[in-house]
């Protein structure tokens, strides 16, 4: 602060002008991480940018492929984002692992949350489907509407894509097989592999990232692919012959952490607790159509009814999915990745 009392000539009014104009200090800025491409630039117009503004800080961001990421840098002691957005798989097994630093729940309001997104060192943001989409220039309204039938090779010939994770193309593989949705968990992994090694054969790309989706789906690279919802609907309101159904969708959490050994974890709590509050997390259906994992948000009259519609969330969409359970994927993530690793590879 200046002194009152300065006197100061030209040059250094102009100086100190300057400094009072210079961005935030390093300690003002944090550096979030999220899945890249049209769903980043949403979160980062509904989410971290109004999250700065309301703060006075300066937020940087980053694009992660994952949990790999993470472990990675609180292994080897360089972390390098304040706060990452996982999925709910990521975060449960992350915990377990204890790769976050503990959330503080008396700046963060979690009343608006299921109880299961709201957990010592991850809390929920926003729900996304992993739903069955496909060309509506090659199969017009009539394309897959189960997993069973992307599995059907025959009655729906084509070019396949699935995610390259066993995260939800697990779940996927074994409702193609056949088993009930209420009755997924606990995966039978023995199950579940015998049938991706049906399907296998005919995906032509195994998709890494959100971004690689759309573009996938955008390109009319392919003629079905199992994708989140949000990813497909922003390729088809840039014009792409696609779309989807939430029938058999796999609804999932993704979560937001602060990874152990940040550097700006007070800050970084912050901004997380602004960023999970209800008003803030309303404003992200006006940017893409993923549902808020604060159930307030819904209160604070930004989001339409007819926007509710659209949602994943929606009572009418919801019902028609099966929930991706993290805390099996906590338990049990790392024999599963372990699996698919050998699976991908063969």
């Amino acid at each position: 602060m200046l002194r009152k009392n300065m006197t100061m000539g030209p040059i250094g009014l102009a100086a100190a002008i300057a400094l009072l104009a210079t961005p935030a200090l390093a300690e003002d800025t944090i550096t979030i991480a999220s899945w890249g491409g049209n769903y980043q630039e949403a979160l980062s117009k509904a989410i971290w940018q109004p999250t700065a503004q309301k703060l006075g800080i300066k937020i940087l961001e980053d694009s992660t492929n994952g949990l790999a990421d993470v472990r990675a840098q609180v292994t080897s002691n360089g972390v390098l984002w304040d706060i990452t957005e996982l999925t709910i798989d990521g975060c449960a097994q992350g915990q377990t692992e204890g790769l976050f630093e503990p959330l503080d729940y008396t700046l963060i309001d979690a009343s608006g949350f299921d109880k299961a997104v709201v957990q010592p060192s991850y809390i929920g943001l926003n729900y996304y489907s992993n739903v069955i989409g496909w060309s509506t220039a090659k199969f017009g309204d009539k394309g897959p509407q189960s997993w069973k039938d992307f599995w059907d090779v025959e009655t729906f010939p084509g070019r396949r894509s699935l995610r390259n994770d066993p995260a939800e193309t697990l779940e996927a593989a074994l409702l193609a097989d056949g088993v009930a949705p209420d009755k997924l968990y606990p995966l039978d992994l023995d199950r579940a592999f015998k049938s991706l090694e049906k399907i296998k054969p005919n995906i032509a790309v195994w998709w890494s990232s959100g971004a690689q989706s759309a573009q996938l789906v955008a390109d009319g690279e392919v003629d079905m692919i199992g994708a989140w919802n949000g990813r497909i609907s922003a390729a088809v309101k840039s014009g792409a012959p696609f779309t989807f159904t939430f029938n058999q969708g796999l609804l999932i959490a993704d979560c937001l952490v602060i990874p152990k050994g940040v550097k700006n974890k007070d800050l970084a709590m912050k901004a997380l607790a602004t960023a999970v509050s209800a008003d803030m997390l309303a404003n992200l259906p006006q940017y893409i159509d993923y549902g808020p994992a604060n159930l307030k948000a819904y209160d604070t009259g930004k989001i339409s009814p007819e926007m509710a519609k659209q949602l994943n969330t929606s009572p009418e969409n919801a019902g028609k999915q099966a929930i991706v359970r993290g805390d099996w994927w906590g338990e049990h993530g790392a024999e599963a990745r372990e699996r698919w690793a050998q699976f991908i590879n063969q």
